[in-house]
């Protein structure tokens, strides 16, 4: 089995789907989860106005009508939360997503004063933090807000991981890699977009540049550029498609630099130390 076949099982990724059957899986996973776990009554999720947050939060939102009606319990719920960082400048895709979305309820949390304070702290302590770590630090913060809220709430924190971003680990470990569940893993970027179109998104959702935006000295830095591969180049390699050399050199070479993110922290069994 070549590299390239590993990783496609691994990730689960289908070379074409039915997005409906998709849809559909996705949502009766999320129900499925809530109903194995009786205490919990909420899912949680950070909106950020791009792709996949869009997505899951639809999905999710979904999962809560569809328990609702059939159980009669009212007290299932999806909560969206914005979490900006100061002022937000695209906010406008933020709320558009929210208008497609339809939360049970949606709130906005701040994170600058948290994040700026943690800098501070840091620096009288003798650590001088970089741009980049910043964004980690922001990151991490967005999950212990969702979290903090999740925990008010008896609720589960949705994460936004699909197989393109996890074949090259592009997220913050703890940050937005932090999760409870993943109703989007197995599917890549183009899939993703495919469910959006067929729930009816405008199209301004999945069109968008993808975009982490963390850093503030490269704002709004496009994931393909950070990443030097385009999304399509890593949809087809997950679909089992050839792709130039260059693609597949850096594609692999992700996928082995951020194979620590996709573990739980190491113990003395694993491999990763030896």
């Amino acid at each position: 089995m070549s590299l390239q076949e590993e990783i496609i099982a691994y990730e689960g990724v289908q070379a074409s789907i039915d997005p409906k059957e998709e849809i559909r899986k996705s949502i009766d996973f999320l129900k499925n989860y809530m109903l194995k776990h009786p205490f919990l009554k909420s899912y949680v999720l950070g909106i950020s106005g791009g792709q996949d947050s869009s997505l899951a939060g639809r999905l999710a939102q979904l999962a809560m009508e569809e328990l609702r009606e059939e159980t009669g319990n009212h007290d299932y719920k999806f909560i969206a939360i914005r979490l900006p960082y100061g002022i937000q400048a695209d906010e406008e895709d933020a709320q558009r997503a929210l208008q497609f979305i339809k939360p049970d309820f949606s709130l906005s949390v701040n994170i600058k004063p948290a994040v700026d304070g943690q800098v501070v702290a840091l620096a009288e302590a003798g650590v001088d933090v970089s741009d980049f770590n910043k964004g980690n630090i922001k990151a991490r913060q967005r999950m212990i807000t969702q979290y903090a809220v999740a925990g008010e709430n008896s609720g589960v924190v949705i994460g936004t991981d699909h197989a393109a971003e996890n074949i090259t680990a592009f997220f913050t470990k703890f940050g937005d890699g932090g999760a409870d569940i993943l109703p989007l893993y197995r599917l890549n970027k183009r899939q993703g977009k495919q469910l959006l179109a067929e729930l009816g998104a405008d199209p301004a959702i999945y069109e968008k540049i993808p975009t982490a935006d963390l850093e503030e000295n490269r704002p709004g830095i496009a994931d393909e550029v950070a990443l030097g591969v385009t999304y399509n180049d890593i949809d087809d390699y997950l679909e089992g498609k050839q792709v130039s050399e260059e693609a597949q050199s850096k594609i692999e070479n992700w996928w082995h630099k951020g194979e620590h993110k996709r573990h739980l922290p190491i113990t003395i069994f694993d491999d990763f130390w030896k």
